[in-house]
């Protein structure tokens, strides 16, 4: 039995992650620091757009939440985390999906980024990977971009179960899913998750 599975394909992201609100705030995205407390923070650079969580109004009579933790395996066994976060709120929406491979075995340290084929949960590849989407001006659209084996790493700094946190950094590159040849660079990448307190954060 799955603990926990979500499987979503690069198109049903892509109807999801439409956006919500314009913002009209004039917010404007900035890295959180890197700590290891649990703030529930996270912030990455993306071929130089920067993504933070930030939560949506929904389309269900529900909030559409701007970082998930999920643990998925086969029970009793948690085989994997994935960090999801999307900004739903900007007028160009983003997101981005880290897949860990056996963090829950081997705790912290530095996980090597493999190859991803864009998809998450058990429908991904059973390696640490990386996949993002965002805005492109030059093509005036989103377009998915897929982490390149070996060009970067998860280092995990802080895996406490008994605290439910887990924080780190990370780095890689990626590929264009349609035109490979099209490559970014994600860099600055950090996270300090509290999975007991996740839930009840907003992301703004």
């Amino acid at each position: 039995m799955k603990t926990i599975q979500i499987i979503f394909s690069l198109s049903i992201f892509l109807m999801l992650s439409c956006n919500k609100d314009d913002d009209a705030s004039g917010f404007v995205p900035t890295l959180p620091a890197i700590t290891q407390i649990g703030a529930n923070t996270f912030g990455c650079s993306a071929g130089n757009v920067l993504i933070t969580p930030r939560n949506g109004t929904g389309t269900f009579n529900s909030t559409d939440e701007g970082m998930i933790l999920w643990g998925g395996g086969i029970t009793p066994e948690i085989t994997y985390h994935e960090i999801d976060v999307h900004d739903y709120k900007s007028v160009r929406t983003s997101s981005v999906l880290i897949h860990i491979q056996a963090l829950h075995e081997n705790g912290e340290g530095i996980y090597p980024i493999l190859e991803s084929n864009g998809q998450n949960s058990i429908d991904g590849p059973d390696h640490t990977h990386i996949f993002c989407r965002i805005w492109k001006n030059e093509t005036e659209g989103y377009q998915y971009y897929l982490s390149i084996a070996n060009t970067g790493n998860v280092n995990v700094s802080r895996y406490d179960v008994d605290a439910g946190i887990v924080s780190g950094t990370f780095s890689c590159e990626a590929r264009n899913f349609q035109t490979p040849y099209d490559t970014i660079q994600i860099t600055q990448g950090r996270f300090d998750i509290n999975g007991f307190t996740l839930p009840e954060k907003v992301f703004q």
